[in-house]
C-alpha cells in the first residue's frame, strides 16, 4: 500500500464517520420536532368557536326580521369580540403547532424554556391538588358557556344575565319536579319489583333462638375440634392481629348428606352467641337477571349491620354448589362415581339402595342395567361386595360405555350472583356512611376507615368439586373440613344420644352392635332409625323400644319394605339357594366384614339378596381379597350349576357381570394376571402412537382368572354342602334372617331368633337332601304327587307350603 492511499485513508474513513454523524444528528433533531397532529385536532376548536359566532349572530337575525346577516355580524363582532379574540388566538396556536412541526430549535424552545417551567412549578403541588384545580377550572368554564349561552338566549347582557339566573331556575322548579315525579314513578315500579324479588331466602336467628351447642353434635369430634379454633379467633381476634396475622373468615364443610354439617354451623353460632344468618340454597335463583345480585348486597349489608351491633355475625351458605361455577361445568369423576359406591354399599342393592342409586345419571344397578330396569326376582349383585369392589365396578361400566358420573356443576345462576359474592367476601370494603364518603372527600378531608367487620362465612355442600375455585382461595374460604361418616366411636355416641331421648332396653353391648352394622350411617340415617323403632313399638302397643324393634327398623330404613309377593315354590327353593351360596362363600373366605342380613323376599325388582357390613375401616384392598369378592360372586352360579346338574338361572347375570369387571379392570390396572404391564398405560400410549404388547391377549387372562376362580369357589361350596342346604332351608322358612342368625345357623349354635344346633341334628341332612333331590326332579319337569317331607316342618305345613299347582301334571302349563 502506497503512502497516498495509507494518507488517503484514514481521511477517506473521517469523511464518513462525520457524514454518518451528521445524519444521526439530523435524524435526533428530527425527533425531537412535534409530531404532526391530525386534521381533527388542528380544526377542532376553530369549528366550535366558529359555531358559537354563528349562533349568536343567527340569535340577532332571529329575533329581529330587519336584521340582515351582515349587520348582525358587524354589532355582534363589536359585542362578542371575545369569540373573535379566541378565534384568532386558536389560529395562532395552529400556527405555533405548525412551526413546531418543522422547526426543532423552535418546538425545544417553547417546551423547555417557555412551557417547561411552568410545568415543572405546577408538579411542585401533589397529584390530588392539580386534580382538583383542573376540575374547579372545568366547572368555572362550563357554567360561563352555559351562561352566555342562556345570556343570548334571552337576549340579555352576561352580567344581567348571571343576576336573573337563579330566579329563572326557581321558577322552573315545579315543571322540574314534575318532571322528576313522573321518571320517579316510572322507575319506582322496576325498583319496587326488584325490592320485593331480592327479599326471602334468609333467615335471621338471634343469639336467644339458637340452643345448639357442640356438645350436641355428635360422632365429628375432629371436624368441631378444628372449627372450635375459628370459633375462638372470632371471638377474641387480637390474639392473632396484633402478631401480624388475620383471621380466618370463611369455613367449608363437605361431605356426605346427613353428617351434621348443617349442625355444625348452628353450633358455632350458639357457642360464640353471634347472630345465625341461613341462606336458603335457591335464595339467589330468580327469573330476572340481576335479581340475585341485590340479593347478594342486600345479605352482605345485613351482615355488616349485625356485625357492628353484636361483635359479629355467621352466615350459612347450605348446598353451597347452587352458587355455579364461572368456568365449565365440573365433570370430577370420583364425585358421583363414589356416590354411587356409597349407594351400592348402604342400601345393598335393595329398594332403599336401588333408589339412591337411581338418582345417579348415567349409573347401573345391581345387574348391570340401567337404573330402574332390572330384572324382577333376579339377585341383586352387588350387596356381597365390598365397597371398594362396587366403586371399581362402578368405574369399569361407567368407562366401557362412555359415560360421565362426574358432578356436574352445580346451580345455573350465571347472571354474575357468585361475581357479586366473589367481589363481597373478597375483605375490600368501602367507606361506611354518606357523610364520611362524600361530604369528608367534598371538605378535602380523608374518609374514615372501614370498621372491621367479624363476619364468619360458612358453607356446606357435598360437591365440592362443583364450586368455583376463586370462591375456595384462601382471603374466602380458608379452612375447608370433611365431614364425613361417624367412626364407630361416633356412631355409638350418636346412638346413645337419640336412644337417650326415648325408653329403650338396649345394652351397650347391643348399641355397639348397631354402630358396627351401620358402618356408613350418619347422624340423620341414626335418628331416623330410632324414630322407625319407636313407630314400631307403638304399633304393638308398647312404649320401650327393643332389640327387635331396632333390627326391624334397619331392615325397613336400609334395604326398604318388602311387598306381598310370594315366590313360587320351585323358585323360592332356587332363590334361597342362590342366597345361600353367596353367604357360605362370603362366611368362609371374607374377612373385615361380616353378613348383616339374607333375605329371599322381594324388595323392588330384588328378588333377594344378602348384604354385607364392614367391620373394619381401611383404605386398600389386596389381591388376594378381590380375588375373594369375584369368589363371592362367582358362588351363585358355581351353586346353581352344582346343585341343579349343570343348569342355571339368568340371575346369575348381574354377579357374573361384576365378577368380570373386576377381573379385567385389575389384570388391567393391579397385575392380578399374566403380566405386569397397565393396560391403561398401553391404552394410553397407543393414543399417543405408541404401542405395548401384552405376553397373552387380554381377555384369555380375564377368561383363565376367572377359571380358576370358579374352581376355588366350587371347592369352597362342595366343603360346605351341608351349610348351603341348611342356610337354604332357613331362608325358605324364615324368608329373612338377621347376620347373627346366618352365624348362628352355619356354625351350628343358637342365635338371636334361630336355634342353628337343629341343623347339625342327625337325619337332618338326609331329610333336606331328600327334599332337594325332589326339587331338582320338579325343576327338570319329572312331578311327583308324593311331597317330602320338610326338615323342621309337619306334614301338612309342608304341604301346604310346598305342593304348589305345577307339581301336578296337569297344571304344569300354566304354573309360571
Amino acid at each position: 500500500m502506497s503512502a497516498s492511499d495509507r494518507a488517503g485513508g484514514p481521511a477517506t474513513s473521517s469523511a464518513a464517520g462525520d457524514a454518518a454523524g451528521r445524519d444521526r444528528g439530523s435524524e435526533a433533531r428530527a425527533e425531537q420536532r412535534r409530531r404532526p397532529a391530525a386534521l381533527w385536532d388542528r380544526i377542532k376548536f376553530l369549528l366550535l368557536l366558529g359555531a358559537l359566532f354563528t349562533f349568536v349572530v343567527a340569535a340577532d337575525v332571529s329575533g329581529n326580521p330587519l336584521m340582515t346577516w351582515g349587520d348582525a355580524f358587524r354589532i355582534q363582532a363589536r359585542s362578542s369580540w371575545w369569540i373573535l379574540a379566541l378565534l384568532g388566538l386558536e389560529v395562532v396556536h395552529q400556527i405555533h403547532i405548525f412551526l413546531g412541526e418543522r422547526s426543532a430549535a423552535y418546538y425545544l424552545f417553547w417546551t423547555d424554556r417557555v412551557f417547561g417551567r411552568a410545568e415543572r412549578r405546577l408538579l411542585r403541588l401533589n397529584d390530588w391538588n392539580r386534580y382538583r384545580v383542573s376540575r374547579a377550572l372545568k366547572i368555572v368554564t362550563a357554567l360561563a358557556l352555559v351562561l352566555f349561552v342562556y345570556a343570548r338566549v334571552v337576549d340579555q347582557s352576561l352580567f344581567e344575565a348571571t343576576v336573573g339566573m337563579p330566579a329563572a331556575v326557581w321558577g322552573a322548579i315545579p315543571y322540574v319536579l314534575q318532571l322528576v315525579l313522573f321518571l320517579g314513578l316510572m322507575v319506582g315500579q322496576f325498583v319496587a319489583i326488584f325490592w320485593f324479588l331480592s327479599k326471602g331466602g334468609v333467615e335471621v336467628y338471634f343469639p336467644e333462638d339458637i340452643k345448639t351447642r357442640f356438645s350436641d353434635v355428635w360422632g365429628q369430634d375432629h371436624v368441631v375440634g378444628r372449627v372450635r379454633e375459628n370459633v375462638f379467633y372470632l371471638e377474641r381476634p387480637e390474639e392473632i392481629e396484633d402478631r401480624g396475622g388475620y383471621v380466618p373468615g370463611g369455613i367449608l364443610l363437605w361431605g356426605p348428606p346427613g353428617t351434621g354439617k348443617t349442625l355444625i354451623a348452628e353450633a358455632v353460632a350458639g357457642e360464640t352467641g353471634k347472630p345465625y344468618v341461613f341462606v336458603d340454597p335457591g335464595a339467589f335463583s330468580a327469573m330476572f337477571i340481576g335479581v340475585g345480585i341485590l340479593k347478594v348486597k342486600s345479605l352482605f349489608r345485613r351482615l355488616r349491620k349485625l356485625s357492628l351491633r353484636y361483635g359479629g355475625v355467621i352466615v350459612f351458605f347450605d348446598e353451597a354448589d347452587t352458587l355455579g361455577n364461572r368456568g365449565q361445568l365440573a365433570t370430577g369423576f370420583g364425585g358421583k362415581l363414589g356416590g354411587a359406591a356409597r349407594a351400592f354399599s348402604r342400601g345393598g342393592g335393595s329398594a332403599g339402595g336401588r333408589h339412591a342409586i337411581s338418582s345417579v345419571p348415567g349409573a347401573f344397578d345391581a345387574f348391570g342395567m340401567p337404573a330402574g330396569q332390572a330384572p324382577l326376582d333376579a339377585c341383586n349383585g352387588f350387596s356381597y361386595l365390598d365397597s371398594f369392589a362396587q366403586a371399581q365396578i362402578a368405574r369399569e361400566r361407567a368407562q366401557r360405555e362412555n359415560l360421565v358420573m362426574g358432578g356436574m356443576g352445580g346451580g345455573g345462576n350465571f347472571d354474575g350472583t357468585l361475581q357479586a359474592l366473589l367481589t363481597e367476601m373478597s375483605g375490600l370494603k368501602k367507606p361506611r356512611g354518606f357523610l364520611n364518603r362524600v361530604v369528608r372527600r367534598t371538605l378535602g378531608m380523608r374518609p374514615k376507615p372501614p370498621p372491621k367487620y367479624r363476619i364468619l362465612v360458612m358453607m356446606a355442600t357435598n360437591m365440592p368439586q362443583s364450586l368455583d375455585e376463586a370462591l375456595l382461595r384462601p382471603g374466602r374460604i380458608d379452612r375447608i373440613y370433611k365431614v364425613g361418616y361417624p367412626s364407630k366411636e361416633g356412631r355409638i355416641r350418636t346412638f346413645e344420644g337419640y336412644l337417650a331421648k326415648v325408653r329403650h332396653e338396649l345394652t351397650s353391648d347391643q348399641i355397639e352392635r348397631l354402630a358396627i352394622m351401620s358402618p356408613e350411617a350418619t347422624g340423620a340415617t341414626i335418628k331416623d332409625t330410632v324414630n322407625e323403632a319407636l313407630v314400631q313399638a307403638i304399633k304393638d302397643g308398647r312404649e320401650v323400644i327393643t332389640w327387635q324393634d331396632m333390627l326391624r327398623a334397619r331392615v325397613v330404613k336400609e334395604y326398604g319394605l318388602a311387598d306381598d309377593h310370594e315366590h313360587i315354590a320351585r323358585e323360592r327353593h332356587s332363590i334361597a339357594l342362590h342366597e345361600a351360596c353367596h353367604a357360605v362363600v362370603a362366611y368362609r373366605t371374607q374377612r373385615g366384614r361380616v353378613i348383616d342380613l339374607a333375605t329371599i323376599e322381594r324388595r323392588g325388582g330384588v328378588g333377594g339378596f344378602v348384604a354385607h357390613v364392614a367391620i373394619e375401616e381401611r383404605m386398600f384392598m389386596w389381591k388376594s381379597e378381590i380375588e375373594i369378592q369375584v369368589m363371592v360372586s362367582l358362588a351363585s352360579l358355581v351353586g346353581e350349576r352344582m346343585f341343579f346338574d349343570g343348569d342355571n338361572t339368568v340371575g346369575v347375570g348381574g354377579d357374573l357381570r361384576s365378577a368380570t369387571l373386576l377381573v379385567s379392570g385389575n389384570i388391567s390396572s393391579a397385575a392380578m394376571g399374566d403380566t405386569l404391564a397397565s393396560r391403561l398405560s398401553m391404552i394410553e400410549n397407543q393414543m399417543g402412537s405408541a404401542s405395548i404388547d401384552a405376553d397373552r391377549p387380554f381377555g384369555e387372562q380375564v377368561e383363565a382368572k376367572l377359571r380358576e376362580l370358579y374352581e376355588r369357589t366350587e371347592a369352597v361350596l362342595a366343603a360346605n354342602r351341608r351349610e348351603v342346604l341348611s342356610l337354604t332351608h332357613a331362608l325358605e322358612t324364615y324368608k329373612t334372617i338377621s347376620g347373627e342368625d346366618v352365624e348362628a345357623i352355619l356354625e351350628g349354635t343358637a342365635g338371636p331368633t334361630i336355634d342353628g344346633s337343629r341343623y347339625t341334628e342327625p337325619g337332618f341332612m338326609t331329610e333336606m337332601e331328600r327334599y332337594h333331590s325332589w326339587a331338582v326332579q320338579v325343576h327338570r319337569g319329572m312331578y311327583q304327587q308324593d311331597v317330602p317331607r320338610l326338615p323342621g316342618l309337619g306334614q301338612a305345613a309342608a304341604r301346604e307350603a310346598i305342593a304348589a299347582p305345577w307339581s301336578r301334571p296337569e297344571d304344569a302349563s300354566t304354573a309360571d
